[in-house]
C-alpha cells in the first residue's frame, strides 16, 4: 500500500507515535528518511517519515517531541516541506541553515530522545548529540507501533548479473578487496549498503522501484569468500561461484556475535549503528573505514563504459522523439500526461527496464521546485507560451541514465529574463562540460564553474552541481560529487558524473540543464602529471529557443554548435524520416 493510501488522518498521526512515548520511556523521537540499509529510495514500508508528517522528499528527518515537532531537510525541499507538513504540527526548518543539533539543543535538553538504531549511521548520531540530551537506542519503533496499515517488507528475486554486463567477476572483485582487509590486518567488512552488495556479488534485485538492488546485508571475508544474509528462495540462480555463501537473516545478529575476536571493518556512513552495539556485546574488535567497494564501484571499466554509452544513445532516441512531439501536441496536457508520454517513448526499446527515479514533468511555476512531483489529479497543465522542465531517467541492464531538458513551449518569443537565466545555466554547463583538470582533484573544486555565470547575474542554484551515477544500479551514487560540500574524493578515469546547473525563480519558472559526463585522460604536453577532461555521454538537443546568444563567448559557442552537431550525426541515422527536419533545426548551429 502507497504511504498516502493509509486509512490513518495524517493530522493524527503524530499523536498516535506520542502514545508510545511513556511505555519507551523517551520524549521524543528522531526519524529518519532512509531505511534499514540506509538508502536514498526506499520502499513503501519504509516511507516512515512521509507517513509521520506527509513530507515526501528524498532526504530529511523530523524530531517529535510532546508537544511539538520540527521537518529537516535541505534546499531542495524547502517549499514541498512547508506545503507538505501540516504547520500546525510541524515547524519546517533548512537543515543547512538551522540543523537538527541546534533545534534538540534548544528543544530538548535534559530529555530522552529515542531513535531506531537500525535506521540510523554513527555519522547520523554523532551529528545529532548535543550537551544536556540523552540520546535513546529503541527496541521498537514507535511509528512502526503506531503505523496499523503498514505494508510488509519487500522480499522479491535476486538475479545474478553476468560478467559480460559488469565487466568483472565476483571472484575477482571480491579478491582485490579481500587483499586491501588483509593488508589492514582486517578479517572482514560488514556490507550493509544494498548497491554495494549487488555490486560486488554481481547480483541485482527489485526491492524497490526504480533501482535494482535487492534488500540484503553481507560479509567480506580477508580469504575474499562472502556470506549473503537472505533467504535462498529469493535466489533465481546459482551464487556465481563456491564462494558466496547464503545465509538466513534470521541468523545475523548470532553470526555477528560468533566474529568474537576478530577484527571487523564498518563504514561509519553506511553501516546502521545495530551492527556497532551487537559487534560490541560480543567483544569484537571495530575499525572504521570507507566500505571498500564505494570508489571501485564508481570507476567504470571498459565494458560498464561502453554499456553506458549504449544506455544513453537508446536513452538520445527516446528523448529525441519526446522533445519532437512535445513541439507540436504538449500544450493542454497534464503534466503526468507528458511523464507518460516520455515513458512510452522509452519502453520502445526492448531492453528498456524502467524509470532510474520518478521522473520530474513540471509545467511553468511548478519548475522552480527542484525535485517536483505531479500527481495525477493534482497536477497543472503545460500552458502555451510557458517553461516546461522535464528530469528522468532509464536503466537499462548495462547503464543508467539522467538528463533534463527545459523547453520553451509556444509560438511567442521566450521572455527576455528567462532567456538570460537559462543562457547563464547553459554558459555554467558548457564550462564544466569543456574543463581539463589534473588527476584526483576533488569534485568541489570544479563546482565553482557551474555558478560563475549565474552568481555574476547575482543567481544561484541550492543544490549540487554533479552526482555519481550507477552502472545498473542507483542513479545517485558516491563518492564522488561535485557540489559546494568539500568531499575529498578526486576524480579518476572511469567515473560518471551528472552536470546539472540549474537557476528557480519561485512562482514563475524552473531551469536545469543536466548531461551525464564521463571522466577519461586527457592528451597533454605536460608528461609530468596525468590530466583529465571529462567525454559527454548524453546526445540530446538543447532548446535553442531560450538561448541570449549574444551573452556566450565564441567559445561557447563553438562548443555548443559542435556538441549539436555530434547528437545530429548520432541520431539522424536512427530516427524516424518525420523526425528529420526537427532534429536539423534544433541542432543548427547559433550564428
Amino acid at each position: 500500500m502507497p504511504v498516502f493510501l493509509s486509512s490513518i488522518p495524517l493530522k493524527e498521526r503524530p499523536a498516535l507515535v506520542r502514545q508510545h512515548f511513556n511505555a519507551l520511556n523517551i520524549s521524543g523521537f528522531i526519524i529518519t528518511r532512509g531505511d534499514e540499509y540506509l538508502g536514498e529510495y526506499v520502499a513503501p514500508h519504509a516511507e516512515r517519515l512521509a507517513w509521520l508528517t506527509g513530507f515526501t522528499g528524498s532526504a530529511g528527518l523530523a524530531i517529535l517531541l510532546e508537544t511539538e515537532g520540527c521537518v529537516f531537510s535541505d534546499g531542495r525541499y524547502t517549499v514541498q516541506m512547508a506545503e507538505q507538513a501540516p504547520e500546525d504540527l510541524w515547524e519546517t526548518r533548512h537543515s543547512g541553515h538551522y540543523p537538527p543539533q541546534k533545534w534538540l539543543s534548544e528543544k530538548a535538553k535534559g530529555m530522552r530522545i529515542g531513535y531506531d538504531p537500525r535506521l540510523v549511521s554513527q555519522r547520523e548520531l554523532k551529528g545529532w548529540q548535543t550537551a544536556g540530551l540523552q540520546l535513546i537506542p529503541l527496541e521498537n519503533n514507535p511509528i512502526d507501533l503506531a503505523w496499523s496499515d503498514q505494508p510488509a517488507s519487500p522480499a522479491r528475486p535476486i538475479h545474478h548479473h553476468p560478467p559480460e554486463l559488469t565487466g568483472e567477476t565476483s571472484r575477482s572483485k571480491r579478491d582485490r578487496l579481500a587483499q586491501q582487509l588483509r593488508t589492514a590486518e582486517q578479517d572482514a567488512m560488514i556490507l550493509a549498503d544494498c548497491s554495494s552488495l549487488a555490486w560486488l556479488l554481481n547480483i541485482r534485485g527489485s526491492d524497490i522501484a526504480m533501482t535494482p538492488i535487492a534488500h540484503a546485508y553481507g560479509i567480506l571475508h580477508a580469504d575474499g569468500t562472502a556470506d549473503i544474509f537472505a533467504e535462498a528462495s529469493r535466489f533465481q540462480d546459482e551464487p556465481e561461484d563456491s564462494g558466496i555463501h547464503l545465509q538466513p537473516p534470521s541468523s545475523l545478529s548470532k553470526y555477528l556475535k560468533g566474529l568474537s575476536g576478530k577484527t571487523v571493518r564498518l563504514d561509519p556512513a553506511t553501516t546502521p549503528i545495530w551492527f556497532q552495539m551487537v559487534l560490541e556485546e560480543a567483544s569484537v574488535h571495530q575499525v572504521d573505514g570507507p566500505d571498500l567497494c564505494s570508489l571501485p564501484k564508481a570507476i567504470k571499466n571498459r565494458v560498464e563504459q561502453e554499456g553506458n554509452r549504449r544506455a544513453h544513445k537508446l536513452d538520445s532516441i527516446a528523448l529525441a522523439r519526446f522533445l519532437h512531439w512535445l513541439e507540436g501536441n504538449g500544450t493542454g496536457h497534464h503534466e503526468t500526461e507528458l511523464a507518460d508520454k516520455l515513458e512510452a517513448f522509452r519502453k520502445l526499446a526492448p531492453d528498456y527496464k524502467g524509470p532510474s527515479f520518478e521522473t520530474i514533468s513540471a509545467a511553468g511555476p511548478n519548475g522552480a521546485y527542484p525535485h517536483y512531483r505531479a500527481e495525477a489529479g493534482r497536477d497543472s497543465v503545460l500552458q502555451e507560451n510557458s517553461v516546461y522542465l522535464v528530469d528522468s531517467g532509464a536503466q537499462y541492464p548495462f547503464g543508467t541514465t539522467d538528463i533534463t531538458r527545459t523547453i520553451w513551449v509556444g509560438p511567442a518569443e521566450p521572455p527576455q529574463d528567462v532567456r538570460c537565466a537559462f543562457t547563464a545555466v547553459l554558459k555554467g554547463n558548457i564550462t564544466l562540460s569543456r574543463q581539463r583538470f589534473p588527476m584526483g582533484l576533488p569534485g568541489y573544486r570544479l563546482d565553482t564553474l557551474a555558478r560563475s555565470a549565474l552568481w555574476n547575474e547575482g543567481l544561484d542554484f541550492d543544490h549540487g552541481t554533479g552526482h555519481g551515477i550507477g552502472s545498473y544500479l542507483s542513479v545517485h551514487e558516491g563518492p564522488q560529487s561535485i557540489s559546494v560540500a568539500p568531499r575529498p574524493t578526486g576524480l579518476v578515469p572511469g567515473m560518471i558524473l551528472s552536470n546539472e546547473p540549474g537557476y528557480y525563480e519561485i512562482g514563475a519558472y524552473g531551469i536545469r540543464i543536466e548531461n551525464l559526463l564521463l571522466v577519461q585522460e586527457s592528451p597533454q604536453k605536460d608528461s609530468a602529471r596525468h590530466w583529465l577532461e571529462f567525454e559527454v555521454l548524453t546526445h540530446t538537443p538543447i532548446d535553442r529557443r531560450l538561448i541570449d546568444a549574444t551573452l556566450l563567448t565564441q567559445e561557447e559557442k563553438h562548443w555548443l554548435n559542435q556538441y549539436h552537431a555530434i547528437v545530429q550525426q548520432k541520431l539522424l541515422p536512427l530516427l524516424e524520416d518525420e523526425l528529420h527536419p526537427w532534429l536539423k533545426r534544433s541542432c543548427a548551429p547559433l550564428d
